[in-house]
């Protein structure tokens, strides 16, 4: 920014050095009216700092994000960038607040949908649950492989450790919708007939399932993003659920 209001005074240096040709002054004084620097809507630029971020984050380098960077990115100051985040530690955790808040919304759409769907059919609705709870996490993942960097932890590697640990929280809640998906859905019942523990087979297959979704993850923020993460997908949770 300071460049470019360096630049835009250059002209009026070199006629004031000139002489006072005030018409040739006139027009540049009245270009730069006519096309004042829009200035964001409230809340806008810290949108627009999150997705310059994630963006960032895409690249598959796992180079370390500096706010010199990010400042840079977006053609602002980094006094700027402060002026909507206390520390780079808040701006990733405005990212995970975005991860958390898409992930689980969606979540319980899928849980109330498939309540609202279940018939009595042959295939269990935990079960169903289950598996497009899963789906719906490795597509996010996907289609936002910087958020991918953040979920696993890639992301966060330099980064303040709380950020670490609220992640792991994060899988620690898709296990546990799981693991609810299965216990009370008609699984149960089918796992009552070969199981004198039902509810503590539904935590093992629950983690077993929340390791699985890790694993693809990793896989496909290590390949740098070559390995999608929904590559033989299906198959697999036949496997895992059959």
């Amino acid at each position: 920014m300071p460049d470019a209001i360096t630049q835009s005074h250059e002209p009026l240096e070199d006629h004031a050095r000139a002489g006072p040709d005030t018409d040739a002054m006139a027009a540049p004084a009245e270009a730069a009216a006519a096309t004042p620097r829009k200035r964001p809507k409230p809340g806008e630029r810290r949108v627009q700092i999150l997705q310059a971020l994630a963006s960032m984050l895409e690249q598959p380098s796992g180079e370390r994000i500096t706010t010199a960077a990010l400042a840079a990115r977006l053609d602002v100051s980094e006094a700027a960038l402060y002026r909507h985040f206390a520390s780079k530690a808040q701006m990733f955790e405005g990212l995970i607040e975005f991860i958390e808040q898409s992930v689980f919304s969606l979540a319980n759409q899928i849980v109330e949908r498939e309540q609202a769907s279940a018939a009595g059919g042959a295939l269990d609705v935990g079960q169903r649950q289950a598996a497009k709870l899963i789906m719906m996490v490795v597509q996010f993942a996907e289609k936002n492989p910087g958020m991918a960097r953040v979920m696993v932890g890639d992301a966060l590697v330099f980064e303040n450790e709380r950020l670490i640990a609220r992640m792991n929280q994060f899988f620690d809640k898709i296990e546990a919708t799981l693991k609810q998906c299965l216990r009370d859905g008609a699984y149960l019942t089918a796992l009552a007939s070969n199981s004198a523990t039902p509810t503590a087979d539904a935590q093992v297959r629950a983690s077993v399932l929340a390791a699985f979704v890790g694993g693809r993850l990793q896989r496909f923020v290590r390949s740098g993003y070559k390995r999608l993460p929904s590559e033989n997908l299906d198959a697999s949770l036949r496997l895992l659920l059959g």
